[in-house]
């Protein structure tokens, strides 16, 4: 199991999600960004309005996508 946070995910705080692949990583940083939309939480909202620039880029998101995959890969298993 590794452990990367929000910020790390394209975020804007430092909550921590744990999982065994990058995939699973994903889908909770997307759960925790729909919760911080409903919440409106304005630092949050600002990386979502950042991501949807990337997204517009179908090459800008597979380069972003890969790169945190990778680094997902590159880090330590938790103790």
């Amino acid at each position: 199991m590794k452990t990367m946070n929000c910020n790390q995910l394209g975020g804007a705080c430092e909550q921590e999600f744990h999982a065994n692949t990058f995939e699973e990583m994903a889908e909770m940083a997307q759960q925790h960004g729909m919760e911080m939309f409903q919440k409106k939480d304005e630092d949050h909202l600002k990386a979502m309005r950042e991501m949807q620039e990337i997204m517009k880029s179908p090459q800008e998101m597979k380069v972003w996508f890969d790169n945190k995959k990778k680094e997902f890969e590159n880090l330590p298993e938790n103790q």
